[in-house]
């Protein structure tokens, strides 16, 4: 009963946390409305379990701590969403969330490594998977026990550099990777099934070696219990993938499943009208 108490605690904790970044991620969009605001709200709830579930080790006073894990977010056009979180974990004055695109700030419209806490460049679609596939290369011949996410969009998927990773990793059998499908189902100008239809994704990477889950992309328990058990097992011989199911725009009814969401920017009173709806 005690041990159904903390779960319970700890999920609600994640739920007011989600719902505490979401409106962080839209009061941003309304300072800079060129930020890609429903690709970032598909995303919430994995990056509130990766960071206040303790999945991932780190150390905001030594960012380049040799035994971190590392989180490299390939989608980087929806990554805005990891400014509150730095900030909240003291990367860095929280007054920086003021001046997101502004003149010299640090903090712009696709993320950059010279944000404290932000491991890679990925602006560029495709080339995440690839840098992950070297560190996490490097940290098994370093016999580190330290653990390498990354986090794809579901449309990036079309990008060939992406399957030659994929082929890489299983090949390597990197067993310290893991990589986050954020399954929002829907690309750039369109859905992905009307683009290119990968479907079904699990069957792609079983036939490429790797272990595959699919789960609810915004059901905190589920992406706790998946995240966490990848992180205290043991290095395997096979690189896993997550596929989260997730809405591309998810908590704002206008950019719900709109195919043309992820190049839709929200006025002033849309964003704060949305914010007060959050509840």
């Amino acid at each position: 009963m005690e041990v159904d108490q903390d779960n319970t605690k700890k999920n609600d904790f994640f739920r007011e946390r989600s719902l505490w970044l979401r409106r962080e991620t839209l009061k941003i969009h309304n300072i800079a409305p060129e930020t890609r605001i429903a690709s970032a709200l598909s995303g919430i709830e994995i990056f509130v379990v990766l960071y206040y579930g303790k999945i991932l080790r780190f150390d905001p006073k030594n960012i380049y701590w040799e035994d971190r894990d590392r989180f490299i977010i390939s989608k980087g056009h929806g990554a805005t969403l990891l400014y509150p979180i730095l900030a909240d974990f003291g990367f860095f004055d929280k007054k920086e969330l003021e001046r997101v695109c502004q003149k010299d700030s640090f903090l712009g419209i696709i993320p950059d490594i010279i944000i404290p806490g932000f491991e890679t460049n990925n602006g560029s679609l495709g080339h995440g998977l690839g840098v992950s596939c070297g560190i996490s290369l490097a940290l098994m011949r370093k016999k580190s026990n330290a653990k390498v996410f990354v986090l794809l969009g579901d449309g990036e998927l079309n990008e060939g550099s992406i399957w030659e990773s994929i082929m890489f990793a299983a090949e390597h059998k990197l067993g310290n990777l893991m990589v986050i499908i954020d399954n929002n189902k829907v690309s750039m100008l369109d859905y992905c099934k009307n683009i290119i239809n990968l479907t079904p994704i699990e069957g792609k990477f079983k036939v490429f070696g790797w272990d595959v889950e699919t789960i609810d992309g915004h059901n905190v328990k589920e992406l706790y219990n998946s995240l966490m058990a990848f992180k205290e097992e043991g290095n395997g011989q096979k690189p896993k993938v997550l596929i989260a199911d997730t809405v591309k725009g998810k908590g704002v009814a206008m950019l719900e499943n709109d195919p043309l969401c992820h190049v839709k920017s929200l006025s002033k009173d849309e964003a704060t009208l949305a914010i007060k709806d959050m509840v």
